[in-house]
Order: structure tokens, then C-alpha cells, then sequence
């Protein structure tokens, strides 16, 4: 569960951060360099990032600036070349891959900008699939939750539809409820509203918001420079740095 907004005491092994808040995301000198052949291909130059429990970040720039690999990073998808990546407390960089694929199932929930639903599953048991990974609760338990979830994201009346049968907008609702399966501290979004018309994306935007205002912590990537600005907070990246 996401600590409380209002709440100004920082957890055991967190620090606080300037908003009084706990300090949930810390990259402290972070390079990536990528070995492409013969030739290093530096993604990341020196990243030092700071990101409060419950903010909602919205990170910006050019293709090939850097900002999914931050994302990589932030979610333990890929290690740093250099540097320290810390989620409340934790040295993300420091763990194994069971590890990192343990932390990640009960902390981080994440949002693909092509949905990622797999066809021959509903809704209902697309939001259950986190859920049935880390093996949490009993399956009436899962699916209770899964349904609430649903039902959050305004899809209460579609459980049972399989992908084919919603819309683009309904299908990023369903890849919302699942990112909530878990109840995660952190929900990402990899250019979460790339898929969609406008009016749709500023719908999923709101639900986000909504979903910040209940103290979740929302981090997204978007080329969309009209919606980042909708954000609380905007982080440029340019040349695997951060700029603004």
C-alpha cells in the first residue's frame, strides 16, 4: 500500500524527500551503455533522479533520449552500466534476477502502450494474471480482486468480453486493472496512451490521476508533450541526461 500523501514520516531505510513525503525512487549516477558489436552505445549519462512517494511524473523526450531506459531501470527490467537505483530503500541493483522478478510482482504494476492482453483470455482473467503468478490468496480471492479492479476502471460489465471484443480504450482499462492486481506501490506506463485517439487518452489520463489522488505513485513515459504537461511534475531527458 502507498504511503498516506499527507504522511511526513519517511519508512524504515527511506528518506524523506523536500515535499516531505518518504523518497520512494533514487538514481544516483546512473550510466547505461549498451555493447552493440564493436561499438558502445551509451544510452545513459550520469542520471541522478529523485521521485517522492504518491508524486505523479510524467518523463519526456526525443526518440533514443533515454526515457524507457530510465523506466528499465527504475523497474529492474535492466541494470545499471554505473550508478545506484534505489526503491524505498532497496538497492535494486544490488539484487538477483529471482529477486528483482519477486520485487517486482508485489511492488511495481505496469502499463504497455499496445496493452499486452493475451486474445484467448477475457478481461476478467487478463487483471487475475499478476495475481496467479505470485500465487497470492486463494483463486476466489484472486478473482474477487480482479473483478474490484475492473469494476474500478469502469469495465464491471465486460468480464467476461474477450480483447477482440473492446475497444482500444477498453483494452487499456483492462491492462490498468491489471497493473492494480497487486496492489503495487508504483504503477508505470510505457507511452501508456500511444495507442489511443485523444479524447480516449485524456480518459486514461483522468483514471491515472484518480489513481495518484489515492496515493499511488504513477510514472509515464509520453511523446505527448499536451498531456505530460497535465502532470504534477515533468522530467525532460535528452542525450541520456536529465535536462528539465
Amino acid at each position: 500500500m502507498a504511503a498516506d500523501p499527507n504522511d511526513g514520516e519517511p519508512e524504515a531505510g527511506a528518506t524523506a524527500g523536500p515535499s516531505g513525503r518518504r523518497r520512494l525512487i533514487e538514481l544516483a549516477g546512473v550510466e547505461k551503455v549498451y555493447r552493440m558489436g564493436k561499438v558502445d552505445a551509451r544510452a545513459l549519462n550520469g542520471v541522478d533522479l529523485r521521485i517522492d512517494a504518491a508524486e505523479m511524473v510524467a518523463i519526456v523526450g526525443p526518440s533514443g533520449s533515454g526515457k524507457s531506459t530510465i523506466l528499465n531501470m527504475i523497474t529492474g527490467i535492466d541494470r545499471p552500466t554505473a550508478g545506484t537505483v534505489t526503491f524505498d530503500g532497496q538497492r535494486l541493483d544490488l539484487m538477483s534476477e529471482e529477486q528483482l522478478a519477486a520485487w517486482r510482482g508485489t511492488n511495481v504494476g505496469i502499463i504497455f502502450q499496445f496493452f499486452q492482453l493475451l486474445p484467448t483470455l477475457s478481461a476478467l482473467e487478463n487483471a487475475v494474471l499478476p495475481l496467479d503468478f505470485i500465487r497470492r490468496g486463494s483463486k476466489r480471492e484472486r478473482f474477487e480482486r480482479a473483478r474490484h479492479n475492473l469494476e474500478l476502471v469502469g469495465l464491471g460489465d465486460k468480464l467476461d468480453h474477450l480483447p477482440a471484443e473492446l475497444s482500444g480504450g477498453e483494452q487499456q482499462r483492462v491492462a490498468i486493472a491489471r497493473s492494480l492486481a497487486a496492489e503495487p506501490t508504483l504503477i508505470v506506463g510505457d507511452e501508456p496512451t500511444g495507442n489511443l485517439d485523444t479524447a480516449t487518452a485524456a480518459e486514461m489520463f483522468e483514471l491515472l490521476r484518480t489513481l495518484n489522488g489515492e496515493g499511488k505513485t504513477i510514472l509515464f513515459v509520453t511523446h505527448d508533450r499536451d498531456l505530460a504537461a497535465r502532470a504534477p511534475r515533468v522530467v525532460e531527458i535528452r542525450d541520456g541526461r536529465v535536462v528539465g
